[in-house]
């Protein structure tokens, strides 16, 4: 299954200033990632996600990256939480039954204009990496939580390893950090043949 594109009329928007920044609902996404990243069935299954087979997220397209503290943003996952009340509060949630028929848990948003030029690696380590920000909450002893529902609980999470170079360099790593120089060390588990037919490498700028 080829990788999901940005459609063309949100780009032509991207490239106008007089418009800013427009959002789009992208559910051609979510079923691409189901097929090929969740089901044990697709082409770069990664068990890592097993959690999110049943999970309410939605995927959107923005038309253009931003900035943020100097970066380049492409992708961002969020927890949909409306901070406000009244008509603020029913807008929101207008909004987002306009979107998706209904308000998500959570929310992946993709910069079209990126998306539409980088290699599918580049692509699939972008929604990974996304992915990775919704885990499945644990207990004080490690253990998986679970809705009374039975389904996974899940909650935002930070970048396994955030660390500079130059501590790295000058004083070693840390359990965390080794634990990423040895994945780093190891042979790729997606092969670039794999990749081409599904697929992304993490933008290090990204959210």
């Amino acid at each position: 299954m080829d990788r999901p594109m940005p459609p063309a009329s949100l780009l032509e928007l991207s490239e106008l200033s007089d418009f800013g920044i427009r959002l789009a609902p992208s559910p051609e996404v979510w079923e691409w990632l189901s097929a090929e990243i969740l089901a044990d069935t697709g082409s770069i299954h990664n068990e890592d996600h097993a959690h999110l087979i049943d999970a309410d997220i939605r995927v959107m397209w923005a038309s253009a990256a931003f900035s943020k503290k100097g970066r380049t943003v492409v992708g961002q996952a969020e927890q949909v939480a409306f901070r406000a009340g009244g008509w603020q509060k029913a807008r929101m949630e207008q909004q987002m039954m306009d979107w998706f028929g209904d308000v998500p848990a959570y929310i992946i948003t993709l910069a079209a204009d990126y998306c539409a030029q980088c290699s599918d690696a580049d692509f699939c380590a972008l929604v990974e990496h996304e992915l990775y920000h919704i885990a499945q909450a644990k207990d004080q002893y490690g253990v998986p939580k679970f809705t009374q529902e039975g389904l996974p609980k899940l909650e935002m999470r930070g970048h396994d390893v955030e660390e500079f170079v130059g501590v790295v360099r000058r004083y070693g790593a840390s359990p965390d950090v080794q634990a990423l120089v040895d994945a780093a060390n190891s042979p790729a588990e997606v092969g670039k043949l794999n990749i081409s037919r599904a697929c992304g490498t993490c933008l290090l700028r990204s959210a």
